[in-house]
């Protein structure tokens, strides 16, 4: 009797779940378990960054309901190429991706960088094709969602419409603040709003606002910022010598937020 009992609390994982034996013997009986499931961003550590707050437990399963898979790509692998069918937008799950276009005289640009609880492939939309390469910068998992499957739950439950909403004005100032950037700033001033901006996105994220890695290379951070990887380096080099950072090969130490916003006058 007691190893009965002890059987019957034993679980196991499957693609269904968790599963304990009187639960499957009930599902083999034909009966169903009203308790509700678990949403699958439940265990998401960047959650609060694809999720509003004031999201409901019933509405969290629903906009869990929308991820169609789980996509993970290796470190140097496309997750999507210029001129593919776009069908669905990627929440990055973890590691970090670039999206990089191409010019028409052949020369590579790097357009952004994304990091884990940022939606990209928003770019195909419109056309219905992707208009730039998406690139693994490390080992990544995104989470798939349709585009009509969010559009149209984006219409049934308000929280998630307003979060979609959001997350495409997130996009729109990413876009405008890099014009700004690149149309009246100095090279120094990129570089300081580069690693500021980096910083507060790792904050938002529940990581160290002051100590992380680069994940992207020197040369394709001067090519986000519209500059040679030797001004990258020496800028780099010159807010070492300044007190403000500390950097070793990709290990970047704020050592003074207020330094490097005293570079762009803020």
């Amino acid at each position: 009797m007691e190893d009965a009992a002890m059987l019957s609390q034993t679980s196991f994982t499957s693609g269904l779940g968790e599963l304990t034996v009187d639960s499957f013997s009930a599902k083999a009986r034909g009966t169903v378990d009203s308790r509700p499931k678990a949403s699958p961003c439940s265990d998401c550590r960047p959650r609060g960054a694809c999720l509003p707050a004031e999201l409901s437990p019933a509405d969290e399963r629903q906009f869990g309901g929308l991820v169609f898979s789980h996509r993970r790509v290796k470190q140097g692998q496309a997750l999507y190429r210029s001129g593919d069918a776009c069908g669905s937008v990627y929440l990055v799950r973890s590691g970090f991706v670039k999206t990089v276009v191409l010019h028409p005289d052949g020369r590579e640009q790097v357009a952004d960088f994304y990091m884990a609880g940022e939606m990209l492939g928003l770019d195909g939309i419109a056309s219905g094709k992707h208009a730039s390469d998406a690139t693994a910068l490390t080992d990544i998992d995104v989470c798939v969602v349709p585009y009509e499957r969010l559009a149209t739950m984006s219409q049934e439950a308000r929280s998630v419409q307003r979060q979609l909403y959001r997350m495409l004005s997130q996009e729109v100032v990413r876009k405008q603040s890099m014009m700004l950037l690149l149309g009246s700033m100095r090279a120094d001033e990129r570089v300081a709003t580069f690693l500021l901006n980096l910083s507060q996105r790792f904050t938002a994220r529940g990581f160290s606002a002051s100590d992380f890695i680069l994940r992207m290379t020197r040369d394709e951070i001067g090519s986000l910022l519209g500059m040679k990887l030797e001004t990258v380096s020496r800028i780099f080099s010159k807010f070492q010598k300044a007190g403000v950072i500390r950097i070793e090969g990709k290990h970047v130490r704020i050592v003074s937020i207020e330094g490097l916003r005293a570079v762009i006058g803020h």
